[in-house]
Formats: C-alpha cells, sequence, structure tokens
C-alpha cells in the first residue's frame, strides 16, 4: 500500500508540481489519523453504558457502609467472629466498586461519585442482619443483570465481558449469607449454637479479587 501511495506521488509530481504533492501527503496523513482516531471511539463507553457504572459503583459503596454497620453492630453484641465475616464483606464490596472504577477509567469514561445514603444501624437479633445481607445481595443480582442487558443492548461487548466475573461473583454472594442463615435456624436455640457459628465465622479472611490483581486504578480497594 505504502509502495503504491509513493509511486502515485512521484506520477502526480511530474504532472502536477510539488504544492499538489504537498496537498497529497497532507490528505493523506489526516486521512489516516481521522481514521485511528475513529477506530480508538468505538471502545468507549455511551454516555448512557457510563451513567449506569456510575451508579453501580454508587451501590457496590453503599453495599459497604452497610456491611461495615453490621460490622458495628455484631461488635457491639460481644459477636466478633460476626463482626470479622461482614467487614470481610465490606472490604469485598470495595473490592466490587474498584473493578468498576477501572472499568469506567480505562474506557475513556468518567467516574462521578454520588452521596453514599446511610444504612440501617440497628437490628433486633444476631439473625437479622444476615438475613438483610441476603436479601440485599438478591437486589444486587437484579442490578448486575439489568447491566448485563444494558451491555448487551448497546453493543458494549467489553462491558459485558467484566460483569460476566460479576454474574460469577453473585452466586457466591447470595449462597453464603443464605448459608449462614440455614444454620442459625436448624441450630435454633440450642445452648452455645450462636457462639459456635461465631467462631466459625472469625476465621474467614479477605482474598483480593484475580480480576484486580495488577490492575492500576484510582487507589486501593481496601
Amino acid at each position: 500500500m505504502a509502495y503504491f501511495f509513493f509511486k502515485l506521488i512521484r506520477v502526480e509530481r511530474k504532472s502536477l508540481g510539488y504544492n499538489r504533492v504537498t496537498m497529497l501527503l497532507i490528505s493523506h496523513i489526516t486521512n489516516g489519523m481521522a481514521f485511528k482516531k475513529k477506530r480508538r471511539s468505538t471502545n468507549m463507553l455511551s454516555k448512557k453504558m457510563q451513567d449506569a457504572l456510575n451508579k453501580q459503583i454508587n451501590a457496590e459503596l453503599y453495599s459497604g457502609y452497610l456491611y461495615l454497620s453490621m460490622s458495628a453492630y455484631y461488635h457491639s453484641i460481644n459477636l466478633p467472629g460476626f463482626a470479622n465475616w461482614m467487614y470481610v464483606q465490606m472490604l469485598e464490596e470495595q473490592a466490587h466498586a474498584q473493578i468498576l472504577f477501572n472499568h469506567v477509567t480505562d474506557r475513556g469514561g468518567r467516574v462521578i461519585l454520588a452521596p453514599i445514603a446511610g444504612p440501617q444501624t440497628d437490628w433486633k437479633n444476631p439473625e437479622e442482619p444476615i438475613a438483610d445481607a441476603y436479601a440485599h445481595e438478591i437486589k444486587v443480582t437484579a442490578m448486575i443483570n439489568d447491566l448485563v442487558k444494558l451491555a448487551m443492548d448497546e453493543k458494549d461487548f467489553a462491558s459485558n465481558a467484566m460483569l460476566q466475573w460479576f454474574v460469577t461473583e453473585q452466586v457466591e454472594e447470595e449462597k453464603n449469607p443464605s448459608d449462614i442463615l440455614q444454620q442459625l435456624k436448624l441450630m435454633g436455640n440450642a445452648p452455645g449454637a450462636l457462639f459456635m457459628v461465631d467462631r466459625q465465622l472469625a476465621t474467614r479472611v479477605f482474598v483480593m479479587p484475580a480480576i484486580l490483581a495488577g490492575q492500576q486504578g484510582g487507589g486501593p480497594a481496601a
């Protein structure tokens, strides 16, 4: 292609003179730059997708705020294992927000952080926050599913690929509190049952999601 172009230039130089050759060169370069710019822009987020991802970033940060509030509640009733479990849950939600943050910035989008709503701060009994956590994760799953549908409608294959990680993650996010809830219900009022579960939950540790490993973002996930 380059050989053909410069051969054309030599022909034009003979027939049209130096100024014409210069104009052909400028036209070729600017057209190429415009083509490259157009190619880069096809990978950018649509405003609709960007706004939806920004909304989800806020939802993930709120989730972390909610779980931190639950952790504080468990500390107040002397259940450090439950408190630890919720604290780790909060760290996971921060990581989820960071994944979305990185995706928006990597795609040339603009992250806009909105105010985070205040979470609930008190519960009637130790079982209630776990039940609320389970219900909350069901809502989050619905939000992720809506984002996947939007990505497909927008033909945003990059966002869809990223969101598939969340689709898989939400299976575990629902399962974990559901399992604890069922365990508490099966144990009922058995002596020491609550403290047995508390010791079990104290062993949970935060593991950085592999999708964040090595990524550069606006700040650490935790």
